[in-house]
């Protein structure tokens, strides 16, 4: 008689400590999945900074190079026509200056915080300089893939610093590539405004409403691997950048580089 009333308690006392080493493994296995799933998030985002900081050596490398380049051709221009033509020699001279100082301002703006990249290699070495000049063949190049594109510039534009350039041309280029990668394919529209003291760059995309849930966002409100170069690349100038969803759907990625102008 006393087995079988001890019986029940027993086993039940063997199932409460069977469930709970259970719990405690499931607990444990919970923290080291998650441990490693932030690892790969700090990975990720190492990652793409430094894919990043690579790009912009690359763009360095040629904003230099194309300088120097310059400040050499013109300065050889002056020395023949120093002795005949005044004009023409100051001219020339002037170009140096302005060359040698876009120069030094790329690299205040970038010593120092870049990295090569592992290879040594770039797939698009051979590629033109980025430049908002050269915007209207990276609408085509949208539009042609099935995101058309609508482009509207206020104030009258003028001639950015070459890294500057770059940079607002690499934020329309990444969120335009996220719009046709992530949006619903209709519209996107890209502004640029030329400010006496600041350049902003804005683009929008149609797409789901973020309030109904569907769709897949761009990154983790708004820090995709691309997005964190680009705010990388900006701040670098002392700018800013905004990327989020849009209430009403698709997504918006604003960008405000702050110039210098004589």
């Amino acid at each position: 008689m006393w087995f079988l009333v001890a019986l029940p308690a027993v086993a039940a006392g063997l199932l409460a400590f069977a469930y709970v080493r259970a719990r405690r493994a499931h607990t444990r296995a919970l923290e080291e999945r998650g441990w490693l799933l932030e690892r790969e998030r700090e990975t990720a985002a190492r990652n793409a900074v430094d894919a990043e900081r690579a790009r912009i050596a690359h763009d360095l490398h040629d904003i230099v190079s194309h300088n120097v380049s310059v400040m050499v051709i013109q300065t050889g221009a002056a020395r023949q026509v120093l002795a005949t033509s005044l004009n023409e020699a100051e001219a020339a001279l002037l170009a140096v200056e302005a060359a040698g100082r876009d120069t030094m301002a790329e690299l205040r703006h970038l010593l120092g915080l870049l990295a090569p990249k592992a290879d040594g290699f770039e797939d698009d070495a051979l590629a033109p300089q980025p430049s908002l000049t050269r915007l209207s063949e990276l609408i085509d190049r949208i539009a042609f893939a099935g995101l058309p594109v609508e482009v509207r510039i206020s104030g009258d534009p003028y001639p950015l610093p070459t890294g500057l350039d770059v940079t607002a041309y690499r934020v329309i280029q990444e969120a335009l590539t996220n719009a046709l990668k992530h949006g619903d394919g209709v519209r996107a529209e890209v502004t640029v405004r030329y400010a006496p003291h600041a350049l902003r760059v804005e683009v929008l995309n149609s797409g789901p409403s973020v309030l109904t849930g569907s769709g897949r966002p761009v990154g983790v409100d708004g820090e995709g691997r691309g997005l964190l170069g680009l705010k990388q690349r900006v701040a670098v100038y002392g700018g800013q950048l905004d990327a989020r969803r849009r209430l009403g759907g698709g997504f918006r990625v604003r960008a405000k580089l702050p110039l210098e102008r004589p």
